[in-house]
């Protein structure tokens, strides 16, 4: 998306940060009080830096999702869900993303 479409957005008020949970905002809102430091945000929630990382990586998937207007991939939330709650390694977590990727055609 380029900016001038996110301010078209805004004056809409239809910003991506709209859309989400209150959760997520929460950790938006964290990493801002942090200076964006992911050591620091993981211990705020009393986490692992790969833990933190991982919430990371699902937030701002799920932001390019909403700014770019398609639809998250059931899977993907699933394994981020799994190892948000510590249910599955993010070792393992990445390992069944790649094959699932390769299974579907898309690529890495």
């Amino acid at each position: 998306m380029i900016a001038s479409e996110t301010t078209t957005m805004i004056s809409l008020g239809q910003h991506p940060l709209s859309a989400l949970t209150d959760g997520e905002l929460d950790l938006v809102l964290q990493l801002v009080l942090a200076s964006g430091s992911l050591k620091d945000l993981a211990g705020v929630y009393k986490v692992s830096y790969p833990t933190i990382r991982a919430r990371m990586d699902r937030l701002i998937e799920r932001v390019r999702q909403i700014a770019g207007g398609t639809s998250s991939d059931p899977m993907m939330q699933l394994l981020a869900d799994l190892v948000e709650r510590g249910d599955i390694a993010v070792p393992a977590a990445r390992a069944v993303r790649d094959l699932y990727r390769q299974q579907i055609g898309e690529p890495k």
